[in-house]
């Protein structure tokens, strides 16, 4: 599903029109990533948890080379299911 077909489901569910559907996905989205920005979690009860993962820097190899390079430490979002999420898709 796509965030078209998603606003699509939203709008018939709510009976609003699919842009401002679209307005009100974007504007959760737009606030949930100022948040991990912010580093802080994002907790949906139920549903789960986004967050910042950060990797620490390591020492890596050139693959065609051989030679050691430094990898710089990263930081990338993560999701954790929620145990209501969890127990929807197991099918209990």
């Amino acid at each position: 599903m796509n965030k078209k077909q998603l606003a699509g489901k939203v709008s018939n569910d709510l009976d609003i029109t699919k842009a401002e559907a679209e307005r009100i996905i974007d504007n959760a989205l737009k606030h949930i990533t100022e948040t991990l920005v912010a580093g802080k979690k994002v907790r949906l009860v139920g549903f789960g948890n986004f967050f910042v993962r950060t990797r620490a820097g390591r020492t890596g190899r050139n693959p065609q080379t051989g030679e050691k390079i430094t990898i710089s430490p990263t930081k990338s979002a993560a999701f954790t299911p929620g145990i209501n999420l969890k127990k929807v898709i197991r099918g209990k």
